[in-house]
């Protein structure tokens, strides 16, 4: 994996956190640096090591002010396979009526395409959790999206 390809993976997991582009980008750019003073060397990188900092950081953002999930940064996330926009706002809607923990995992595994190893180190999980809560999270979305007649 090159390095562009895990800053666009860091950037989507902190701005899917933040729902702030502006703070998203920052706390990107500190993950990196700080990685980069504590290893030496960029090119050595571990994606759950940079997922960690990351995620310790949007916490600290998360003390030091609340979230505001009104964002006018939405639609820079959103899909370019094709779905309508209706299509759009109904996958979203699904998703953000899960709980957060299976958001995270959603996003992990399908938008950034982390392996299952990667993403239960990052949460502090054994596989076998993980495949659990990601059946779970997966299930949940498909049964609100049958729910609100979507089809794909």
């Amino acid at each position: 994996m090159d390095l562009e390809n895990a800053y666009d993976k860091i950037y989507r997991y902190v701005y899917f956190r933040i729902k702030d582009q502006t703070v998203a980008e920052d706390i990107t750019q500190e993950t990196f640096l700080r990685f980069i003073s504590q290893k030496g060397n960029i090119h050595d990188y571990e994606m759950k090591y940079l997922y960690t900092i990351a995620r310790n950081l949007c916490i600290d953002e998360f003390r030091r002010v609340k979230p505001d999930y009104l964002s006018e940064d939405y639609e820079h996330i959103a899909s370019a396979q094709g779905d309508s926009l209706e299509e759009q706002m109904s996958i979203r809607d699904a998703v953000s009526k899960l709980p957060v923990a299976d958001q995270e995992i959603l996003l992990l595994r399908h938008v950034n395409n982390e392996s299952v190893g990667t993403i239960s180190k990052t949460l502090g999980i054994s596989r076998f959790a993980l495949y659990r809560r990601l059946k779970s999270a997966e299930d949940k979305l498909r049964d609100s999206l049958e729910a609100s007649d979507y089809e794909k």
